[in-house]
């Protein structure tokens, strides 16, 4: 004979299990058909553009036997705001130029890493000796919003980062969240551009948003149902309250009389 006392608890748990497994499993094959999609679709990832005030590393190298004949190339550099005595880079004004030693003042805005280094090299061909550049961005960033398990913002040494990868930084969209459509805010010429990536279609690898930029904000709204449930527990509240004000009121009524 079952003992009816004790049985519903692991029921309700076996329940609850299979529910987290369900959940699990329809993300994950979500995600598998992404990627069975992806594989027919033509990738085209971007390199990322310079923007204002970005942090920017270039340093110089020649074929030169003297080091230091590289030094007055590399040196000096602007000091990061809010960082440590360590992080130093040129800093891109607001109107998108840095001020290079030796070079004088040059207008980055707008290019990538390597067509700088390009420019950088053709300027010192005169005077160094086959000299070699390298460019890296200091302050490489995204930021991760709404319903995702961990929002934050994440800096990205590797300079290269996807959507998808930024959102398995931030502990993947959660159960709450809208996966359809998904907000990324980039910064244009000066002005704020919002792009929609559906996570749920072949189409989000040919967006323009798939490989995310320095510096760019990805917000992952609500589903109806769960805006519909707050809705819901605030007028459950609102009731509540207003219920026990009026219990009040009657009570005091009751007692005067």
């Amino acid at each position: 004979m079952i003992n009816m006392r004790f049985f519903p608890f692991p029921v309700l748990f076996f329940a609850l299990f299979l529910l987290s497994c369900k959940s699990q499993k329809s993300a994950m094959t979500s995600y598998l058909q992404l990627i069975d999609t992806s594989q027919r679709a033509l990738i085209n990832l971007a390199e990322p553009r310079i923007q204002k005030n970005d942090l920017l590393s270039i340093k110089v190298y020649s074929l030169s036997a003297d080091p230091r004949t590289d030094i007055p190339y590399n040196l000096p550099e602007t000091a990061a705001q809010g960082g440590s005595a360590s992080t130093t880079g040129f800093l891109v004004d607001e109107k998108g130029n840095i001020e290079y030693p030796r070079i004088g003042l040059l207008h980055v805005e707008g290019l990538t890493k390597t067509e700088l280094a390009q420019q950088v090299r053709e300027k010192l061909s005169n005077v160094l000796n086959s000299p070699s550049v390298i460019v890296r961005f200091l302050n490489y960033r995204v930021t991760v919003l709404g319903e995702v398990k961990s929002p934050g913002t994440f800096s990205i040494p590797t300079e290269r980062i996807t959507l998808l990868e930024a959102l398995g930084m931030a502990g993947d969209v959660t159960e709450s969240g809208k996966r359809d459509t998904v907000k990324v805010a980039r910064e244009v010429n000066g002005q704020i551009q919002i792009g929609y990536v559906p996570l749920t279609s072949g189409d989000l690898f040919r967006s323009p948003y798939f490989r995310l930029q320095q510096n760019d904000v990805v917000f992952v709204d609500q589903t109806r149902r769960k805006i519909r449930q707050q809705e819901q527990q605030s007028f459950a509240q609102q009731l509540g309250i207003a219920t026990g004000i009026l219990a009040t009121i009657a009570l005091v009524i009751n007692i005067i009389r």
